[in-house]
């Protein structure tokens, strides 16, 4: 198999599309499923000091825009597999629009509220928390926060196979005494 359809399959299977119906549709994300090249080196990118400082100031404010303007289906994490979380603002009530990293256990949707790891919850995680029906990959869902050490444990190790980052990350929110929350989605 050749770069070009090595990258084809992994854009196609990570994006957001649209179904028979026409309505969007989340990609199923396998975390069992061994990444490629191109996603652990994008990975290990995002895991140093000037991919970490892209993220907070260039990709999570262009992420909602693109994906919005694009359904889904192009984001600014290319290689990972993203889709946009629709959330009500805790206190205005307002639509509140982040790209987020996630994968599937099951029928449930996985998502991380890792912020980098940084000693603060991201927003999107207490809005979440205040209005647990969400949008998420254009699918209404209900949040619910995995609060089981042995669930979280498992979570864990599938998370860590998305996206290898999220060891750093554990270990930087440690330190500034932060739990990293991890959320389960499930269609409404």
């Amino acid at each position: 198999m050749g770069m070009a359809d090595s990258l084809r399959r992994m854009r196609s299977s990570y994006q957001a599309s649209v179904n028979k119906d026409g309505v969007n549709a989340l990609k199923h994300v396998d975390p069992n499923r061994q990444p490629g090249a191109f996603r652990r080196l994008y990975a290990g990118l995002a895991n140093t000091r000037f991919g970490r400082f892209l993220s907070v100031h260039v990709l999570w404010k262009l992420d909602p825009y693109l994906m919005r303007l694009t359904r889904g289906r192009l984001g600014m994490a290319l290689f990972l597999p993203t889709a946009l979380l629709e959330t009500r603002g805790a206190r205005s009530g307002a639509v509140r629009r982040n790209a987020v990293i996630y994968f599937h256990d099951g029928e449930r949707v996985t998502i991380v509220a890792s912020k980098l790891g940084l000693p603060e919850h991201p927003a999107w995680f207490h809005n979440l928390r205040a209005n647990p029906d969400v949008v998420f990959g254009g699918v209404p869902m209900r949040a619910a926060v995995v609060t089981d050490e042995a669930e979280r444990r498992r979570l864990w190790t599938l998370a860590d196979r998305v996206f290898a980052p999220y060891a750093a990350y554990r270990r930087e929110a440690a330190k500034a005494n932060r739990t990293i929350p991890i959320v389960q989605l499930e269609p409404r």
